[in-house]
């Protein structure tokens, strides 16, 4: 092969917090339904319903850093703020007690959603993909090695919305 008949856009990346490494992104899986005060908002019953995985594109996720442009076609711009775990390693069935030894770092997150096209999409039975994954959906801020953090359960991450 001698080459790309365009050029492609850069590789998605993430700072590294005190660095100037960036870690790469491959692929970016999210898991709703797994704080069940946001489940009872939307309407869900988190004792009842298990959480599930949906994917963002890994180019939606941005530094969190300056404005993020308000998306088109929504009037209902919804965000959630997310604890970000960057894996070094993947694969499948992983046991529950070998599953931090994946763990490379964390960021905190935000997950936009244009909420009035996800309730037409669930309506109508269709993918969340208009709703999910839009061009800086996914603002995140430089990642922390793990080493250099506790472990996840004794942090506590939040949001201020000025």
């Amino acid at each position: 092969m001698t080459g790309f008949v365009i050029t492609p856009p850069a590789a998605p990346a993430l700072a590294v917090a005190g660095t100037d490494q960036m870690f790469p992104l491959r692929r970016v899986f999210c898991v709703g339904r797994n704080y069940a005060a946001h489940a009872r908002e939307m309407g869900s019953d988190p004792n009842r319903e298990p959480p599930f995985f949906f994917t963002k594109p890994a180019d939606a996720v941005v530094p969190a850093s300056g404005t993020v442009p308000y998306p088109s076609s929504t009037r209902e711009l919804h965000h959630e703020v997310e604890l970000v775990v960057a894996l070094k390693g993947g694969g499948t069935d992983i046991a529950p007690e070998h599953a931090m030894d994946l763990v490379w770092g964390y960021g905190v997150g935000l997950d936009l959603t244009r909420r009035d096209l996800q309730a037409v999409a669930k309506k109508d039975g269709r993918p969340w993909d208009m709703a999910k994954g839009f061009d800086a959906s996914a603002p995140c801020s430089p990642l922390v090695p793990a080493e250099r953090t506790g472990h996840p359960q004794e942090a506590r991450i939040w949001l201020e919305v000025n």
